[in-house]
């Protein structure tokens, strides 16, 4: 009897582990990603951190032809990397469009050599779509952006590249040094423009 008992237990078992595997499974099948520049990447975590269906966010340096690149590499200029963010959403709980409307609300799309105080080109503002159907609505994103500008809109959208992740202590600065962030993103001339665009 304990033997038939012992039998019945592992069964069970063995079902809620399939069913575990299972249901993980089906999970990730809705688990996207999303890479976008946006200047400081500082600044670009914390509008996304805060979104509805957004799971995982990570900083780091894309777009450029130095293999593994540093911080201090990136900052010189000549990598062809940009900071970027990695957004890692659910599907089913928000989408591709939503994501690029956070993009353009919380940058200056008209600044073509960098974003705000911080000038040169691993700061320039680009969009990196992952196929076809992310590359047509960013597209479509853009040109709507347009007219409600004067000026040309600036953001590059090119094809997703090899994203390399940030060092840690740039992951959720804004966390691990607010008050720092938070006299940053004021004296970088970010914060007054997205409040003066917010008053719009």
């Amino acid at each position: 009897m304990e033997y038939i008992k012992s039998i019945a237990v592992l069964l069970l078992w063995g079902c809620v582990l399939m069913t575990t595997e299972v249901v993980a499974e089906e999970a990730n099948k809705h688990i996207r990603q999303a890479i976008f520049a946006g200047g400081c990447f500082w600044c670009m975590q914390p509008p996304f951190d805060q979104a509805e269906g957004v799971l995982h966010t990570e900083v780091g340096y894309t777009g450029g032809h130095t293999p593994s690149p540093d911080y201090a590499q990136v900052s010189r200029g000549d990598t062809g990397h940009v900071e970027a963010i990695r957004v890692s959403y659910d599907d089913r709980r928000t989408n591709y469009a939503k994501l690029l409307t956070i993009y353009w609300h919380n940058i200056d799309p008209t600044q073509a050599d960098g974003q705000f105080v911080d000038r040169g080109p691993q700061y320039r503002t680009v969009i990196f779509y992952d196929g076809v159907s992310e590359q047509r609505e960013a597209e479509a994103s853009k040109s709507l952006l347009q007219q409600q500008f004067k000026d040309p809109i600036a953001v590059e959208l090119r094809p997703i590249a090899t994203f390399y992740p940030g060092e840690a202590y740039h992951q959720e600065y804004y966390k691990k040094n607010p008050l720092r962030y938070k006299q940053y993103k004021k004296g970088s001339g970010r914060e007054a423009y997205l409040n003066q665009q917010s008053e719009h």
